[in-house]
Order: structure tokens, then sequence, then C-alpha cells
């Protein structure tokens, strides 16, 4: 008689659920792909991901997908209108039917975090959340690898936030919070903000490592000095603004070259895609301190360390 066996999967639906040790080997792991010494192919041989986006995606759509066939993974991707659910079946049926035949499942939503929840109410298949509106947990394990290979440490870093907090602030925040001594100054538009709660959470999570998260909602309180300023688009993917005239309150939060002046050691970030001239000058995201494309690239080096540590 033979007996089937099930591996009990791993997910990441939030930061919150991930600790500061996962957290890291997850990074480093990223690292050691984006060093180019690890061998391919094997990791995931004979397991099958599934892409679910319903949103649109470049760069993340592109890292798992390219992730999970370089690690020996077959895929399917799902469309936005290719599953039953929009045809009425239940999420809860959909996962019962999808974690019987996937390995493991990745999935973008950029809206109620109620279907990642579904999804990942079981141990069959890994469910990675790809963004909802709410948070953009690989989006920060990405950037933290960045962070990481360019410092070379992520404990003591200062770093300026210039935008709306969103899913990748709020991503961010969580994330940072793990470790010590650093400091995060969010520069959001009033009304703009973090989610109250949740950056409550990251600043009392920071609180006994000498961590230190703020938000100001003017320019007035700029730090003397940072190592990394970062910027995300104005209009996040599949958000829309209620006051008509936003952009009016977000042009003072503009990264410009007046702005990384003040900080002439500093490196720049941005998660893409990018609005010229909106949130960011063309002279700064496209100058010498711009580590923006790298940035990118490391998503796929992240999202293959993701993957390993989910599925494996």
């Amino acid at each position: 008689m033979s007996f089937t066996i099930v591996t009990k999967r791993k997910h990441i639906i939030s930061l919150k659920d991930v600790s500061k040790q996962e957290t890291l080997e997850i990074i480093n792991r990223g690292i050691e792909y984006a060093n180019d010494t690890v061998e391919l192919g094997h990791q995931l041989k004979n397991q099958v991901m599934g892409i679910y986006f319903t949103k649109t995606s470049t760069r993340t759509r592109t890292a798992f997908t390219t992730a999970a066939l370089r690690l020996g993974a077959q895929v399917i991707a799902y469309g936005p209108n290719d599953l039953q659910i929009n045809t009425g079946e239940s999420m809860d049926d959909t996962m019962q039917v999808l974690s019987r035949m996937l390995d493991g499942l990745v999935v973008r939503t950029a809206g109620n975090p109620r279907v990642l929840q579904a999804f990942a109410n079981q141990e069959r298949m890994s469910v990675v959340n790809a963004m909802t509106a709410d948070e953009h947990p690989t989006q920060a394990l990405a950037d933290l690898t960045t962070m990481k290979r360019h410092f070379g440490e992520l404990s003591g870093l200062n770093i300026v936030y210039m935008g709306e907090g969103n899913n990748t602030a709020i991503a961010l925040a969580l994330a940072l919070a793990k470790f010590p001594n650093v400091r995060l100054s969010f520069f959001t538009p009033s009304g703009y903000g973090l989610n109250s709660e949740i950056l409550r959470y990251a600043q009392e999570e920071g609180i006994s490592k000498n961590t230190i998260i703020k938000e100001y909602h003017d320019l007035k309180s700029l730090p003397s000095d940072t190592d990394i300023v970062y910027t995300t688009r104005w209009q996040t993917t599949g958000t829309t603004k209620p006051d008509a005239n936003w952009r009016d309150m977000f042009k003072p939060f503009m990264v410009t070259e007046q702005l990384m002046s003040k900080y002439p050691n500093a490196i720049f970030m941005h998660d893409l895609p990018a609005h010229r001239e909106d949130e960011v000058e063309a002279s700064v995201i496209d100058g010498d301190r711009s580590i923006v494309f790298e940035q990118a690239e490391n998503k796929a080096h992240s999202a293959k360390a993701v993957l390993e540590w989910c599925m494996r």
C-alpha cells in the first residue's frame, strides 16, 4: 500500500508573519542568487507553480515567473478572467482545487486581501502575496536585498521615503522594524499617509531595537543626513485618489535635484514603474546615484529566495 505524503507549505501573506531570522534568511539567499553563487535548476524540480494576477505587473510577474523556471519548476499563468471565481465559484472551493494540483501560487489582487487569506487557508500549496492594496511584502524583501547588497548591513540605515503611504511604504515599515538602529522617515501628503494601525504596529516593533519610524506631512522635519531617498509612483496600481486636486498636495514631495543635493552621499531608490517629472525629476532617476534598475533586477533574485523558502 502506498501513501501520499503532503509537505506542509509556508506562505508569505504579510511581513507581520515573517520573523527577523526568516526575513534575513530570504534576504541573504537572494544576495547569493544575485552574486551567482548558487547552482540553479534543482531547488523546485518537479514542482508546479501558479501565477494568478488580476492586475497589471511588469517586474513582479516577470520576477516570479523567471525565478520559478530557473529553479526548475513548471509555471501555469492565470489572468484576471481565467478562474471560475468570475462565474461565482467560491474562493474556498477554488483554493481546495488549486491546492491539490499546484505546489505554489503567487497572487496579485491589488484589492481585498481576503482572496489571499482564503488561498492560504491550507498547508498543501504555498501562497505568496505579490501585492494587495494593503501590503506589498515581496517588494520590501527585494528592497532590503538591494540595501544589504549595497551597504553590507541593514542595521543603522537612515531612509527618507517621499510620497504616498501606500502598500510599498507599509511593507518597508514592517520589514525595517525588524532591524536595529534604523531611522525610517515617511514624508507623506496629509490624508495620504500610512495606515495608522500598521504604522503604530511597526513603531512599537522597532522600539526595543532602537529603530525609529516616524511619519510627517510636511518637509520641515527632513533629517540632516540620510543613506537612501526612496519614492514610489504617485498613482498606485489599482487605486484612484478621492481628491481631484491631489497632484497639488503631492507636488512638494517630489524628489528633486535640490532635495538630493541636501544628501550628497545618498542613493536613490524607486520601486517602479516611474513617472518622470511627477514623483521624481528625470535627472535624479537617470542620474549616477540612482540604483533603480539594480533594485528591479534584485526582484528576480529575491523571488528565487522567496519561492525556495516557501516551497522547499
